[in-house]
């Protein structure tokens, strides 16, 4: 069972084990070692067989979709109609706000949100394009509508593909 830190350390293994995940994301291995020996990092590059070394198993992640993927808390979700899960998941596609059933929470333009299928599994997280009081306006309409809607268009869609994390497509 992985400790959490000491009253003079910096993080236990359970720090040292989330960090070495973090890094698995974007196709760094990470070694563990102490950091209180002299040279330590020297030795390391010289090859000598200090600490604990994990390989990543995993693809490189864009560096954006791994800062949405650990580094922000949703602030709302969305839950979307099976196409748009479909064009998302299976496509690679922006969500649009024809696809989208629900809005829940309380969010501002910029913030994540958790996005769920009909059946509640999240299928991803992304940036929203809109508040969460606009995006309640033009839920189940036509991009093109939005302007007529709201008064104004920020973007055709509640969240481009480029600032979406889709589980099993990134």
């Amino acid at each position: 069972r992985a400790g959490s830190g000491g009253a003079w350390g910096r993080g236990g293994m359970r720090t040292k084990l989330r960090a070495a995940r973090l890094a698995a994301r974007s196709a760094t291995s990470t070694i563990i070692a102490d950091g209180r020996v002299e040279d330590i990092l020297l030795s390391i590059r010289q090859g000598v067989g200090i600490g604990t070394l994990l390989h990543s198993k995993q693809e490189k992640v864009a560096a954006r979709k791994q800062w949405l993927a650990g580094s922000l808390r949703p602030s709302g979700s969305l839950i979307l109609d099976e196409g748009a899960c479909n064009a998302l998941v299976r496509q690679g596609k922006s969500l649009l706000g024809v696809g989208v059933l629900k809005a829940s929470g309380d969010f501002g333009r910029g913030d994540l949100v958790q996005l769920f299928d009909p059946d509640g599994l999240e299928i991803g997280r992304g940036l929203v394009n809109y508040t969460s009081l606009e995006c309640r306006k033009i839920i189940g309409i036509p991009s093109s509508a939005i302007e007529e809607t709201l008064g104004f268009a920020h973007e055709p869609e509640l969240i481009h593909r480029d600032n979406l994390l889709v589980e099993g497509l990134n």
